[in-house]
């Protein structure tokens, strides 16, 4: 299982599943979306190689630095609201701006802004995520 408060234990599972996928060894379904994810971040796979030294590094946004572990673990959160249709309609605007921008991970990158702002939101406020205003976001990537 993937969920876990310990950031350095959640890194490794992506390392891990990397390392097995590059040695074609047999992956879970779970590590088959997970190399896939790092398949195409090319830009992220010496973080993910690098086990040891991405398990307590800090990538600070000050410093003009995206955290690998974040922007990945992004796209996995998308790919499983895809998946259950949670909230309600994601699946179908996912469908829809990948239709229009021709290209699936442009759309999932389209609405990670979203799902960030969102999630900021929320720690920001001590609540949960408000799935309606996500949910409009998500709307007003339609209208643009």
């Amino acid at each position: 299982m993937i969920y876990s408060q310990d950031r350095n234990r959640l890194r490794q599972w992506w390392c891990d599943a990397w390392r097995k996928a590059c040695a074609k060894e047999l992956l879970e379904p779970l590590e088959q979306i997970i190399a896939q994810i790092v398949a195409d971040h090319p830009e992220y796979h010496a973080a993910v190689e690098n086990s040891e030294a991405s398990a307590s590094r800090d990538w600070l946004p000050a410093g003009g630095e995206t955290n690998p572990f974040l922007h990945l673990g992004m796209h996995l959160a998308l790919q499983e609201s895809f998946a259950t249709d949670r909230p309600s309609g994601v699946r179908e605007i996912y469908q829809t701006l990948a239709t229009r921008l021709g290209d699936a991970h442009t759309a999932e990158h389209h609405m990670m802004e979203c799902l960030a702002e969102t999630l900021w939101q929320a720690q920001r406020k001590g609540s949960p995520p408000d799935e309606q205003n996500y949910s409009n976001c998500l709307r007003r990537l339609l209208q643009k």
